[in-house]
């Protein structure tokens, strides 16, 4: 069953739910900046993805342990987590491979998910222990949704919000099929040029996710006019996912991702994906981000 549990500090208020350990509600000084879901566009908030980010080719590949079939963001985010730990500012919630988890994607694994606020800020960690006798292949990332309007001004419209970089680049995103969600690497779409600001508009996302490598400072801002938005800072994570639903949908997300499931100059052999880790028996792997509404 699922439950729900809050953690407050400094003006913040972070709502967590056993339920694929998704992060429900963010609040600065009682202002909603978490997307809150709507089946119109999309009714989930900010879901865990693990053991990959994206989509297979045809949702199987091959490895090293057998046969994988894993819908697109894996399993994680449908997953039921047991709340291992609370205090006043931290939540710690637990998953570990079990007999449903194995007929999908046989390895064991441990993973816990930990959610602290530290100042104006709530980091969100990842903690992956491979518990198992071989080696475990590996991508996850966060897809945390933010509310537009921002924060507690209301009138600010969607083309009025940018994103903000920490200094001038310049950049061109892979393009994803649609039809298999299978990034394209090898065809790019212009976004960047000389520039730390890119403005938005819900036609930006008629090429679903905006995929951003190795962002600078690995630290990304989305503002209105009006000065209220979030700073996401991601070290650690190679890949940023930025997307809104079609549709007109009044939130973007902004996905901290370790790396890509499959695109489409790869095989289908789990090991060879781009940006997968491979974690040693016993080894445990520790990856966080932090979200800071302003």
């Amino acid at each position: 069953m699922e439950s729900l549990s809050t953690i407050a500090a400094n003006g913040l208020e972070a709502t967590v739910s056993s339920q694929g350990a998704q992060l429900m509600s963010l609040k600065k000084e009682g202002c909603e900046y978490l997307w809150q879901g709507d089946e119109r566009w999309w009714p989930r908030r900010a879901p865990v993805l693990f053991p990959i980010v994206g989509s297979l080719r045809g949702d199987h590949a091959t490895s090293a342990a057998g046969p994988i079939s894993l819908g697109r963001h894996g399993i994680a985010r449908n997953c039921a987590f047991e709340l291992s730990h609370a205090e006043d500012d931290t939540l710690v919630y637990r998953l570990a491979s079990n007999e449903e988890t194995l007929a999908r994607f046989p390895y064991e694994f441990e993973l816990e998910m930990s959610y602290e606020i530290e100042g104006e800020a709530l980091r969100q960690t990842f903690y992956v222990r491979n518990t198992g006798e071989e080696d475990l292949p590996f991508v996850l990332g966060g897809h945390p949704a933010f509310n537009i309007p921002a924060g507690p001004e209301r009138s600010d419209s969607f083309d009025q919000y940018r994103l903000e970089f920490a200094e001038d680049w310049t950049y061109a995103t892979p393009r994803i099929d649609t039809s298999t969600g299978l990034l394209d690497f090898g065809s790019r779409i212009d976004l960047l040029s000389n520039s730390r600001a890119l403005q938005l508009t819900h036609g930006t996302f008629d090429v679903d996710t905006l995929v951003f490598e190795d962002v600078p400072q690995r630290t990304i801002r989305l503002v209105g006019p009006s000065g209220h938005g979030v700073q996401v800072d991601f070290g650690g994570f190679d890949f940023l996912g930025v997307w809104s639903a079609a549709g007109d949908a009044p939130f973007v997300a902004l996905e901290p991702w370790t790396g890509c499931a499959t695109a489409t100059d790869e095989s289908d052999v789990f090991e060879e994906k781009r940006g997968i880790e491979i974690l040693q028996p016993g080894a445990t792997s520790t990856h966080s981000f932090t979200m800071r509404p302003f």
